[in-house]
């Protein structure tokens, strides 16, 4: 299966990346289209050409025209990004805000043009941590409800792996369930 994968974090030799790669690796190695959204300098700024028209069909800006294409020349999404404030980083958030644009990806008739979407979370904290606030639901209902099937994504997932601060214990752990992840992504 083509895949994207998207990758926002600002260091290539984060802990971020090596599980991105690690996805990859389980699900086969072969078939995956990197965007680095920071490496590729990604301006996550919405400005006016790229704006959500509610009155008529849009002529997005070459940037977004071409990361559409970039989408639509695969057949999945898999984003994989750090938690910050509870949520993915600005520049994930951004690129969503541009791309994922009214009459492309929803609204007007629009769906996204893939059924599969997963996101993919590298929390510090614990799982405890965050059910005793909500972050862990506040962040499934926003990312999984709020943006994944509000655009049609059939196959809408967000999972978070927590811990990611809490020692080589727990890092290991994390690559595990990356590598579990990208075995079940690929459906080997």
């Amino acid at each position: 299966m083509k895949t994207l994968l998207v990758i926002a974090h600002p260091r290539p030799n984060s802990l971020t990346h090596a599980c991105a790669r690690a996805f990859a690796e389980a699900a086969g190695g072969q078939g995956f289209e990197v965007a680095d959204l920071y490496a590729e300098g990604f301006d996550p700024s919405l400005p006016p050409e790229d704006e959500p028209d509610w009155n008529a069909p849009k002529i997005f800006s070459p940037a977004v025209q071409a990361e559409m294409a970039r989408i639509e020349r695969n057949e999945a999404t898999v984003m994989v990004y750090p938690v910050w404030w509870w949520s993915m980083p600005a520049l994930l958030k951004g690129w969503i805000d541009r791309v994922w644009n009214r009459g492309w990806a929803y609204g007007g008739g629009a769906r996204f043009p893939q059924r599969r979407v997963w996101c993919i979370g590298l929390a510090g904290g614990d799982a405890a941590s965050f059910a005793k606030r909500g972050y862990d639901r506040a962040m499934q209902v926003q990312i999984e409800v709020g943006i994944l099937q509000y655009c049609g994504v059939a196959e809408a997932r967000h999972e978070v792996i927590y811990g990611t601060l809490e020692g080589k214990a727990a890092v290991a752990a994390g690559f595990a369930r990356m590598q579990e992840l990208g075995r079940e992504f690929q459906g080997v």
